[in-house]
């Protein structure tokens, strides 16, 4: 063949292939199923139990001040907890091999008012700003990467009254569910595996007892067991995590705590925070 008859032939392959409607509608729809599968597997939400965390059986905390039922001016309002056979700031032995969010500051109390928010303290004595209102106080003692222990001795409960209000005291003999885990803005690494953590009061959770539902971006999990749980599979942005207490029915258990929502963020880098 001719030099000049091969430059002639490539403008009519050009043509061919150019011409082609079905093979460009084949490539097409291929590549735009390729792209839906991978979004699908990057937003997959799996729960899964998390394991082999380290026992403390001998820990305990208790509570010297705010006494039970006792009746606080408004403002700073003293916090006073003794730890025993644990140590507060020290980080917890299989932090780095959990590969999840950790505290810098080592393992610390958790502190629920009213199943508000958790504050997290490194001392057993700190103060809080009140507002005036009756608050149900939870406190336990967390691992450094915040998953709280569940031993009957490593948490505290009671209720108080700030300044002159009437409030009808909550029923503590009742079963009850507090929100932990997960809280905040999470980034980089952080947001591969964000632990999913609640605090149960006069219950426990069984496949034909009591089970809480936990809803995640509008997709349901059914948990019959009382421990902590990876989530994994969320999206960057905005999640919604919503907790239930269940019972064996399936009806919602009457409790001032139950349900709870709450809304956490994922940022793939701290830049994105800015």
């Amino acid at each position: 063949m001719t030099n000049k008859s091969i430059l002639l032939s490539l403008p009519l392959l050009w043509l061919f292939f150019a011409c082609d409607p079905g093979k460009k509608q084949s490539e097409t729809a291929n590549t735009s199923e390729q792209v839906e599968e991978e979004m699908a597997q990057a937003t997959e939400i799996t729960i899964s139990p998390v394991n082999d965390s380290p026992e403390f059986p001998d820990a305990i905390l208790d509570m010297n001040t705010p006494e039970d039922m006792s009746t606080i001016e408004p403002g700073p309002v003293a916090f006073d907890f003794e730890v025993t056979n644990y140590q507060l700031t020290a980080k917890t032995a299989d932090a780095d091999m959990k590969m999840c969010a950790n505290s810098a500051k080592g393992q610390h109390i958790h502190l629920i008012l009213n199943n508000a928010p958790y504050t997290a303290h490194y001392e057993a004595s700190f103060e809080k700003e009140m507002e005036p209102g009756h608050y149900v106080a939870l406190a336990f003692l967390s691992r450094s990467y915040h998953e709280s222990l569940k031993d009957p001795e490593a948490y505290v409960i009671r209720q108080f009254t700030v300044g002159d209000v009437e409030a009808e005291p909550a029923d503590l003999t009742t079963p009850h569910m507090f929100y932990s885990r997960p809280k905040g803005t999470y980034t980089g690494e952080d947001t591969r595996k964000i632990l999913l953590d609640f605090f149960l009061l006069n219950t426990d959770l069984s496949p034909d007892g009591n089970k809480v539902r936990a809803t995640i971006n509008g997709q349901e999990f059914m948990i019959d067991k009382w421990q902590p749980y990876f989530v994994e599979g969320l999206p960057m942005g905005q999640n919604t995590f919503k907790l239930e207490l269940l019972d064996a029915e399936g009806n919602l258990v009457e409790s001032p705590f139950n349900p709870v929502e709450r809304t956490v963020t994922l940022q793939a880098s701290d830049t994105q925070a800015m």
